[in-house]
This record gives C-alpha cells, sequence and structure tokens, in this order.
C-alpha cells in the first residue's frame, strides 16, 4: 500500500456517514491496524525485517495502541550501529512517503545507547519512551530498548523525581484545571490524559499500584474508566474539528455530545469535570504515594520508621497521611468517616487512600438523626476554610460525601449555567462554605452559616426554582443533622432569601423606606437570620468568580442590611438555665466536688465541677480539664451559697475520661496554687503533636512537590503537622451595656453589669486562658455561658467591671484577645471588614 492510499483510506473513515461511523474505540482501534499494516509492510520493503539489526518503535498515541484522528505518528527507526550511509536510506525510505502523503510524523533515528542517553537527560523523552512498542523488524533490538528504558527509570526515579513532578506542575499551570475550564484542555491539562500515563510512570518505577483505589460506584468509577471516557471525548473533537485539537470548544460540544450519546453541551462538561476531577484525585495519591516510596540512601536507611500521632478518637497521623488506629473499627463506628475528615482540614495532611477505601468498604451510614458528636465534627470540618477542600473532595470521590449527603448527587460535577460561575455548582457550594469559615466570628450561629453556605445551591439540577426546592431539601437535611427544629428552619430560609440581599441591593431604591421593611418582613424580622444573609451573601460572591464582590456591591448590601436592623428589635441574650436541685445541694454542703456523667453521644460526657467561689476559680477548672485532655464543647458558669457551680459538656481527645476523683484532687492542687495550669497548657501547646483547630503547618515548610526535606513528603505535603496557633475566622469581642429603658422578656444584665461576648477559633485551653485575663482585670463573673459550635467559640460572660471606663473595657477586650489565635491573612480581603454594614453589635454597642 503507497503512504498516499494510507492517507485516503484515513479520510475515507473519517467521512463515513452516519450508518458506516465507527464507534470512538473503534475509530482509533481501525487506524492502530492501518497504520501498523502500512509500517510492517513498508519496513520489509527497506528490510527492515526480523534479525536485520533495524526495528520500528512507536511511542505516543500508537505505541499505546489508541491513535487519534489526527495524532502525530510517533516513530524510532532503532539500529544496532549500522554505517551512516545505509541508515539514512532506510530511513529516508520511511519517512519520505509519509511526509509526500501530508501524514504528521514526529521521528527520529537512533541506536540503543544512543535513545538511553536522550531519556537520561529529558524527562519528556523517557516518558516518552516509556510507552514504546515494537512495531516491525529486530523486535530484539526493540526489547532492548524498551527494558533499558524501564529499568534506568527504576533506577533513577530517586533523583528524577522532583523534575518528574515539577514538569506536571508547570504542564498544569499553563493548561489549567479541566474540571474548571470553559473550554479544557483534555491532553495537558490537570486531571487529563496526560496525567493517567504520568500515574503509569511511576508504576513502571514500581512505586505505584498505577492507579488509586476507587469503588466501581465511585463517582468516575476510576481513573481507567475516567481515561477512556476522555479519550472518546478527544477522539470526537478531532473527527469533528477535523484537525489536532486538545481543546473542547463551546462550539464543537453539542456536536461531541450528540456523537457520544451524552446529550447538550451542558452534559458533556459534567461528564468532563467528573472525569478530570477522578483524575486529579488518582494523580494526587500517585504522587503522594510515589513520595513516600521513594528509595532511601545513605543515614535515611537507618532512619526508623515513622511514628503514629494520635490525631482523635480512631484517628493517627502516619508518614504526612491521615489514616486510622489500629484498634479502630469502621464497621462499628459510623462517626469515623467525620473525625478522618475534620482530622484532616485540621491539620492540612491528605487521607491515605487506604483509609478511604477501608472507610467505603466498611463504614455504616449514620443513623437519623446524627449524634451530636458527628454533627460537630461536621462543623469543624467546614469551619476549617480553604483546609476543607481536599478533604471533602477525597471524600466525594471515593463516595463517602454522597453517602453523608445523599443530595449531592443532583449537583455534583452540574456545570454552570452563567459563565461569571468559576465553579461547577458542588465545587461553589464547598467554596463558599471555605469563604463562609473566614466569616465565623461575624455572626452569632457560626453553625449556621456554614451549613446555609454550603447547602444553598443544593435545589439546582432539578427543573425548578432552586431556592425553593433547596428550602425544602435544607428541612430534610437539618433534621438528618440532628439540628434543632427552630434551627431547621432558620437553615432552610436561609437557602430559601439567600438571593434576597443581593437582589434588592442591586436592584431597589435603598432610600425608599419600604425596600427595608420588605427585607425586614421577608426575613420575618429575625436579626439572625439577616445577619447570616449577610455573611452568606458575601461568601456566595468571593466562591462565584474573580470581581463578583467588589466595593460597590459590598456598600450597597452593607447599606441595605444596615436599614433593616434599624427596624428589627434586638434578639434575646444568652442566660444559662436554673441549677438543679442536686446542684443546690452539693454548692450548700460546700467543699470541692467533681461528677461525670455520660452526655448525648458515646464520647461526650458532662462534668460538673463544685469548689469555694473565689478569683481565678473558672480559669483553674477549664484548664485542668484541657491538662486531662478534655475538649470543652459547652459550659456553664453559676454560683450558690458561696460555692462556684460549674458544668461543662466535654469530649475526650482519646478514650474515656480520667476518674472523677483524679481531676477533683488536680483541682484542689490548683486551687492551693501546686499546679501552675496556665503555664501547663503552654508547655502542653507547644510540645503537642496534635495540631489545633484551624491550624496551618509550620513556616518554613518545604511546599515545593518532590522535595527530599524530611519534613515534608514527595509531593510536598508536611509530614509532622506543627500546631500553628492561626484561626481561620478573626476573633471579635462584642459589648452589651444594660439600657435602663429597655423592656421585653430579656431587658439585658442588670444595671452596674456588662455582657462580654467573644467569638473565636478554639485552641487549647481557651477558656482557661480568656478567664484568667478576665480574673486579671479584676472583672467578677455573674454567669457564664460557653459554647463550641465545630472550630467556632461562642464565650458569653456577664461581668462587674471593676472600672467599666472606655479605656479599662478596651484593655480587657485586648488582652482577651491576645489569648485567641490570630486570623490567617486573607489573600480575597478588599478592605470591606466583616462589620462594614454599621460596626454595632446588639443594640447598637460598639463591636471592639
Amino acid at each position: 500500500m503507497a503512504a498516499t492510499d494510507l492517507a485516503a483510506t484515513r479520510r475515507q473513515l473519517l467521512q463515513s456517514g452516519q450508518a458506516g461511523k465507527l464507534d470512538a474505540p473503534g475509530l482509533r482501534q481501525v487506524l492502530v491496524d492501518l497504520h501498523e499494516f502500512w509500517l510492517t509492510s513498508k519496513g520489509a520493503e527497506l528490510g527492515v525485517r526480523p534479525q536485520s539489526g533495524y526495528a520500528i518503535v512507536a511511542v505516543g498515541g500508537l505505541g499505546r495502541g489508541e491513535l487519534l484522528p489526527f495524532s502525530d505518528l510517533d516513530l524510532i527507526l532503532l539500529h544496532d550501529g549500522m554505517p551512516h550511509d545505509e541508515v539514512a536510506e532506510v530511513a529516508d525510505g520511511l519517512w519520505y512517503p509519509l511526509w509526500d502523503a501530508n501524514i504528521a510524523l514526529d521521528h527520529s533515528v537512533r541506536t540503543v545507547p544512543q535513545a538511553l542517553q536522550v531519556a537520561a537527560e529529558d524527562v519528556s523523552a523517557a516518558m516518552g519512551l516509556l510507552e514504546a512498542r515494537h512495531i516491525a523488524g529486530d523486535e530484539d533490538l526493540s526489547n532492548l530498548l524498551i527494558s533499558g528504558v524501564r529499568q534506568q527509570w527504576r533506577t533513577e526515579i530517586r533523583d528524577r523525581f522532583p523534575a518528574v513532578v515539577s514538569h506536571a506542575q508547570d504542564r498544569w499551570r499553563r493548561a489549567g484545571d479541566i474540571a474548571h475550564r470553559a473550554e479544557p484542555d483534555l491532553k495537558n491539562g490537570r486531571g487529563g490524559l496526560r496525567d493517567v500515563q504520568l500515574l503509569g510512570a511511576l508504576a513502571i518505577a514500581q512505586l505505584t499500584d498505577g492507579m488509586a483505589s476507587l469503588r466501581p460506584d465511585s463517582p468516575g468509577a476510576g481513573p481507567q474508566v475516567a481515561y477512556a471516557r476522555l479519550l472518546d471525548i478527544r477522539t470526537e473533537l478531532h473527527r469533528i474539528a477535523g484537525r489536532p485539537r486538545e481543546q473542547v470548544r463551546a462550539q464543537d460540544a453539542d456536536e461531541i455530545g450528540a456523537a457520544l450519546r451524552i446529550g447538550d453541551r451542558f452534559d458533556l462538561a459534567r461528564v468532563i469535570s467528573d472525569a478530570a476531577r477522578t483524575i486529579s484525585y488518582s494523580i494526587d495519591v500517585g504522587l503522594r504515594t510515589a513520595g513516600n516510596a521513594l528509595p532511601r540512601r545513605g543515614l535515611a536507611k537507618l532512619r526508623r520508621s515513622p511514628i503514629r500521632r494520635p490525631l482523635d478518637e480512631g484517628v493517627v497521623e502516619h508518614n504526612g497521611e491521615i489514616v486510622l488506629a489500629r484498634n479502630a473499627i469502621p464497621s462499628k463506628d459510623p462517626g469515623l468517616i467525620l473525625r478522618v475528615a475534620s482530622a484532616s482540614a485540621r491539620t492540612g495532611l491528605p487521607i491515605s487512600a487506604s483509609t478511604l477505601s477501608r472507610l467505603a468498604d466498611y463504614a455504616p451510614e449514620l443513623r437519623e438523626p446524627w449524634p451530636a458528636e458527628a454533627l460537630s465534627d461536621l462543623l469543624v470540618l467546614l469551619g476549617a476554610g480553604h483546609h476543607m477542600v481536599d478533604p471533602i473532595e477525597a471524600l466525594d470521590r471515593t463516595g463517602l460525601w454522597g453517602r453523608l449527603l445523599p443530595e449531592w448527587g443532583a449537583v455534583r460535577d452540574l456545570p454552570p449555567r452563567d459563565a461569571i460561575h468559576t465553579w461547577t455548582v458542588d465545587r461553589h457550594l464547598v467554596e463558599t462554605a471555605a469563604h463562609a469559615g473566614s466569616m465565623t466570628t461575624r455572626v452569632s450561629r457560626p453553625d449556621l452559616l456554614v451549613l446555609g453556605a454550603l447547602l444553598h445551591d443544593i435545589g439546582k439540577g432539578r427543573g425548578a426554582d432552586h431556592s425553593i426546592v433547596g428550602a425544602d431539601l435544607a428541612i430534610q437535611i437539618g433534621n438528618r443533622f440532628g439540628l434543632w427544629p427552630q434551627d431547621v428552619t432558620v437553615l432552610s430560609e436561609m437557602v430559601r432569601h439567600h438571593l434576597l440581599l443581593p437582589s434588592i441591593a442591586t436592584r431597589r431604591d435603598l432610600d425608599d423606606p419600604a425596600t427595608a421593611e420588605f427585607v425586614a418582613e421577608t426575613l420575618g424580622y429575625n436579626r439572625a437570620l439577616l445577619e447570616l444573609l449577610s455573611a452568606l451573601a458575601e461568601a456566595d460572591s468571593l466562591a462565584t468568580g474573580p470581581g463578583v464582590w467588589g466595593e460597590w456591591k459590598a456598600s450597597l448590601i452593607n447599606d441595605l442590611v444596615r436599614r433593616a436592623f434599624r427596624l428589627i428589635d434586638g434578639d434575646e441574650l444568652a442566660r444559662p438555665d436554673a441549677l438543679t436541685s442536686e446542684q443546690i445541694a452539693l454548692a450548700e454542703a460546700g467543699g470541692f466536688s467533681v461528677d461525670i456523667e455520660q452526655a448525648d453521644g458515646p464520647h461526650t460526657f458532662r462534668i460538673t465541677m463544685v469548689a469555694p467561689d473565689a478569683t481565678g476559680l473558672l480559669s483553674k477548672m477549664a484548664g485542668v480539664l484541657s491538662l486531662n485532655g478534655l475538649r470543652s464543647h459547652s459550659a456553664t458558669v453559676q454560683s450558690h451559697a458561696g460555692s462556684a457551680v460549674n458544668t461543662f459538656v466535654v469530649v475526650p481527645l482519646f478514650g474515656s475520661p480520667p476518674e472523677a476523683g483524679l481531676i477533683r484532687q488536680q483541682l484542689m492542687a490548683a486551687v492551693d496554687g501546686k499546679i501552675d495550669v496556665l503555664a501547663r497548657l503552654d508547655a502542653r501547646e507547644t510540645e503537642s503533636p496534635i495540631p489545633t483547630i484551624g491550624s496551618v503547618s509550620a513556616p518554613g515548610a518545604a511546599t515545593s512537590a518532590g522535595s527530599t526535606d524530611p519534613a515534608v513528603d514527595g509531593a510536598g505535603h508536611p509530614k509532622n503537622a506543627v500546631p500553628a496557633l492561626f484561626a481561620v475566622a478573626p476573633p471579635r469581642v462584642l459589648w452589651v451595656h444594660h439600657d435602663a429603658e429597655a423592656t421585653g422578656p430579656d431587658p439585658g444584665p442588670d444595671p452596674g453589669e456588662v455582657i462580654l461576648e467573644l467569638r473565636t477559633d478554639d485552641r487549647l485551653g481557651l477558656l482557661s486562658r480568656v478567664s484568667s485575663v478576665i480574673e486579671r482585670h479584676g472583672a467578677q463573673v455573674r454567669w457564664a455561658k460557653v459554647t463550641t459550635l465545630g472550630s467556632t467559640v461562642v464565650d458569653t460572660f456577664c461581668l462587674h467591671l471593676a472600672d467599666d471606663g472606655e479605656a479599662a473595657r478596651t484593655a480587657l477586650a485586648d488582652d482577651v484577645l491576645a489569648v485567641c489565635p490570630p486570623p490567617q491573612p486573607r489573600s480575597d480581603d478588599d478592605g470591606n471588614g466583616p462589620d462594614a454594614y454599621g460596626g454595632t453589635a446588639r443594640s447598637g454597642v460598639p463591636i471592639s
């Protein structure tokens, strides 16, 4: 067959009518067979036969056996040191017919040593040669090259791995992320065909098994299935465009979708996103696994195996990954999925692929309503800011996120209908929740803020008004989460009205009193709901795309919110519940007493501590609990008959709480001055391997993939997360003074008293530290109500100040803020602070 006949046959295949049209895999196979036949025939004609000292070797698409309609022919004429003139004659006889027939050709002529030298110097060439396949001629010569390249690759991978990762990252920077590009590059983008080929190269180096462990029922069903989908789409793209093209353009998308029986361009975009995200997850796991599997040299060989550091009940860190503890039993612990995810978000460490696989296989579904512990872990995850994105993506790619939120399937990989959106709908929800995590201290209900952010567009993809559909789904989901009925109502209203403020602010006259009245009336004059929607509007805009949130939009919404606040009465102040008869009896008996009882969940306990009331007692009580590894989720501080009666709801970091008698002895020692609680908390926080909620990796840790720094793994992740006290949201102090003219069921604190409300991310011993600051300023705590909502605490103290002057209150607030985790710098800060709509809290009292 002449090369012109080969080209004509190729054209005929691509011009076949619908009845004779081959499907994408069939077309690729026919093209492979056709070109192999021509090359074999032409090679025999030129003397390229077995034992001839010549071989034709294919790389690229033909080497992989997946030749596309307009892909280049990547060929190597291999020879065994033959005379130059003879080699040139054979090469010309092979290349010129292809050139004359206008068949795209990428060619080279090499001996085996020359080819190995090229592979040793060029990462791209090496990875291409790993896919080499014998086509015609001396098969022993081809095998010598193929085996030599693979052996060389395995031998040198330790030194070449950083270059391999850098090469991939450079490609991703140029081509972008396929899952979130309007016109994705299927070949070179992140999550594309090149990434699966990279996984194959790592498998040849014996660093990975080639593919991440994904269940058949997981989204994308595994990287091989995802690869086949993208390859079929790329095949149709070539056929429709009539040229070699890698980017799916909008004008071609409908035709590609129809040819593959996928649907319209939106359906095609969803398939591409699903496949790309599956491959992206797989390449993340593959690079991380490969980095950890790199062979060690020198003294590194003598290094002990990485230790297992406990992070939560049943969750540990090992070799830079989140894994299950040896005694963890997923089949008997439904909340383990969320504890693993929250630990990953807190530490910034990835979840091990084997852990995800084990959870997917054995972890049961949470019963409805969820236990309070599971909801708390979800809130910790959602409150971690952008640290939450990777754990949720890992759960989603392995089918675990859909197990927690079955409603997620309708929005998974759903492409936006508006070009202004950067992300798919599901990723937009996650990004909105991540932005909301930096705003949790601006609202009185940070838990509802992050939940509302996660669910505000959950009604999309169902063929009706997504706000109305989503509001109904929010009721269903809120009940499953175990929220109180009134909180379920607020969550549903957030979803129903999440577009209210942006729509009214940008389309109505704000100077018209009826505008603010309409907003207040629509929201049922609910101050907390208005506060939540204000923060959600900003988070939603920031997660939509660049430029959607700016000074103009922020000023309009803040002005509208400020006007609506004026029409809404203040909400009731937090007050503790009355003491029980048992607590009263303990207080009247005097002395020290500690009582521990099981609370709502298997890992939650209620501890009542009674002691003679004295300055500094609250700080010591809270500190003793923290030193025993007990995290306070809520606390009620009261007094009676000269005794302090403080109740704490706690969750142990691991196992069960210590005996009540031991805590009582430690409390007495702390009161007597035998234990310096704050000093021990500082030492524990410094030495602890357990990162604080909202923490970041230690400054100076290497971030480049492939680093050989022992503090990071091969993919650039920190191996040992060092506690660094940075909060996702900035801490805030709010003051509420007595209003002599206030009316209603709760007019406020008594005359001479003030309410100090602290909103901040948590840290080890925070309540003890804050109480110590208050006591140091000579303030008396009349009562206190402490609540931990995920990773955010809302602590309310009723204080009698020794000096109620402005300077004294400012100094107290500054010292309280000083013991809170400082906020991480926000790259998206546009100068519109969280309190731009008025900077006030309750009855117009300024926030410090």
